[in-house]
């Protein structure tokens, strides 16, 4: 029997209707079928599968979310895609929640936060099921476009006590203090603090080492580098250069992330610059590749895998109206003692 012919959308998408008429069927036939439910004959299903894949039929989520009025993607608000960092807990939050029959609807601010409220209210008009943001630096219009909107949202990589706000992270500035700490029991005391981007997690990884600094006398506004440049490698190892040419001479320096510190370590190989003995260099975040650096790098590890997993986990139950007995989860963190110090 020939195919009947097809009455495409202006879009010239294949639409449920279109599927029913090529299977003979009716279209609620057709959802239920391909939504897999045992009320529908084996025959039919196959019959409506058949002439979905010959049609190459592709559900429309946002129109199954407005007939069931269940939306099924999350938001995730991240800061950089060329950061390893945030790809590492992009896969494990879209891992979670693909098991969980929910996809992720990316959306990247590239630190700045009228861009991310920008993102939020574009995302917004899909109706997601939930949110997942990195931080708080948020502007008051995306704060109350959050609070307004009714959607679960948990943010990442931070950590808030205030009543109502769920979150999964670490204390940046207490790692940042506890890192600075091994440094000067190295018996270091012209201690570089080495930023790029100035997001808020760098500015709080600063305080935690101006505070130690300050606390062990040894602070001195000239030991701050900071460029608002991204981060990488290259220019990592630029300002290892300037920060080598200061005086009086500095004899450890705290980057930011490890891609700094993996650059510093390269150029200080090409300057011939002994590691730990002339300088010690630390990063933070323990990136991939940092253990294998000449000499292997001393950083901060973040458990970024559990980030995302407990993030997405505590949305999951945010979203299905289950209790949450946990709301702020502090992951923590380990300083990791290698060669380059």
């Amino acid at each position: 029997m020939p195919t009947p012919p097809i009455r495409q959308r202006a879009t010239g998408r294949v639409t449920l209707a279109d599927v029913a008429l090529a299977a003979g069927v009716s279209p609620i036939t057709v959802s239920r079928a391909l939504r897999g439910e045992r009320a529908v004959a084996p025959e039919l299903v196959e019959r409506v599968q058949a002439a979905a894949a010959k049609l190459g039929y592709v559900p429309d989520p946002a129109a199954r979310a407005l007939a069931s009025h269940r939306s099924t993607h999350v938001a995730v608000l991240i800061p950089m895609l060329s950061n390893e960092l945030f790809v590492t807990l992009l896969e494990a939050v879209q891992t979670s929640m693909r098991r969980a029959g929910y996809q992720t609807l990316i959306g990247v601010t590239h630190y700045d936060p009228g861009e991310e409220e920008q993102l939020l209210r574009e995302q917004l008009m899909h109706r997601p099921a939930g949110l997942l943001v990195t931080g708080f630096d948020h502007t008051e219009a995306t704060q109350a476009l959050m609070a307004r909107s009714g959607v679960p949202c948990v943010h990442l990589m931070e950590n808030s006590p205030d009543e109502g706000v769920y979150s999964v992270g670490f204390s940046q500035s207490d790692a940042g203090a506890d890192l600075t700490r091994h440094l000067i029991a190295r018996g270091k005391r012209r201690i570089a603090f080495a930023a790029v981007q100035m997001d808020p997690r760098t500015l709080q990884r600063q305080a935690g080492w101006r505070a130690v600094m300050q606390a062990e006398g040894l602070f001195d506004p000239t030991l701050e580098w900071m460029n608002p440049a991204p981060s990488s490698m290259a220019l990592g190892g630029l300002m290892f250069g300037q920060i080598m040419g200061q005086t009086p001479p500095i004899d450890a320096i705290f980057f930011c992330n490890d891609d700094l510190a993996q650059g510093a370590l390269l150029a200080a190989n090409r300057m011939q610059v002994a590691v730990p003995q002339r300088v010690a260099i630390v990063g933070f975040n323990d990136l991939r590749g940092s253990d294998l650096m000449l000499p292997p790098l001393t950083t901060v590890h973040t458990p970024l895998d559990r980030i995302g997993e407990e993030g997405a986990a505590m949305l999951l139950k945010l979203m299905r109206h289950e209790a949450v007995p946990e709301r702020c989860i502090d992951v923590g963190y380990t300083v990791v003692v290698r060669q380059s110090t």
